[in-house]
């Protein structure tokens, strides 16, 4: 058991942070929730009732997609386009998928390389792209149950409102799920290049993600 957690310590610590930040966010948010409808004169709800509500759903689900469109947008751009001398980047020049001998992959295989990189064909094809096809894939799933929350959760308040409820299409194209949506997006895009900018001239000395601290900045690819 203390060997499993030392070598999944990095998961296991932002696996216990992901479970405190939503349980905290579940009990702020039934918090702030409560105080909105007991100003409106509406009733309280307990924490049960709020976590299997969609008031709670699309506030998840928008951070959700957000993250995960951030790793897909990275990990795809990151195959064709470089930037000298951070180590989130490859050498300039090692644009591309790159060759079968680079990726070890059918022939090129290592004795020890998974079953499907060894495998030619569809089976390689599908295993070569399985990181980006995962995350986009949970990307179009948080951003439907985003969508589909949020309809939910507009057609509460207009109907306690005494308004017409709208449809999915006009709840998706509407100015309040771009402004939800988009105040996200750019916090995203903010981060990563953040990351991939300062890392070209700062340091942290033991990450993976830092180039070493005496590396040139203009060192690419290079990583601590």
């Amino acid at each position: 058991m203390r060997r499993f957690a030392k070598d999944n310590a990095l998961s296991l610590f932002f696996l216990l942070l992901f479970a405190l930040a939503l349980a905290g966010q579940s009990v702020a948010g039934n918090a702030a929730y409560n105080e909105r409808q007991r100003a409106e004169g509406g009733a309280a709800v307990s924490w049960p009732e709020y976590v299997t509500s969609s008031e709670f759903a699309v506030d998840v689900a928008e951070n959700w997609q957000s993250e995960y469109l951030q790793f897909l947008l990275f990990i795809m751009a990151t195959v064709w386009w470089v930037q000298r001398g951070s180590p989130e980047s490859k050498k300039p020049g090692d644009e591309g998928p790159e060759s079968d001998e680079q990726q070890k992959v059918g022939r090129h295989a290592d004795p020890d390389s998974p079953a499907w990189a060894k495998a030619t064909g569809l089976r390689q094809t599908l295993y070569g792209n399985s990181l980006g096809t995962v995350m986009g894939l949970v990307f179009l799933l948080s951003w439907l149950a985003q969508s589909v929350a949020g309809q939910a959760s507009r057609n509460s308040e207009r109907l306690a409102r005494l308004q017409d409820p709208v449809s999915w299409g006009e709840y998706v194209t509407s100015a309040d799920f771009w402004n939800r949506t988009l105040q996200n997006w750019q916090s995203e895009f903010l981060a990563v290049l953040s990351m991939v900018v300062l890392s070209i001239y700062l340091r942290q000395r033991g990450s993976p993600e830092s180039k070493p601290v005496g590396t040139p900045h203009g060192a690419t690819d290079v990583e601590g």
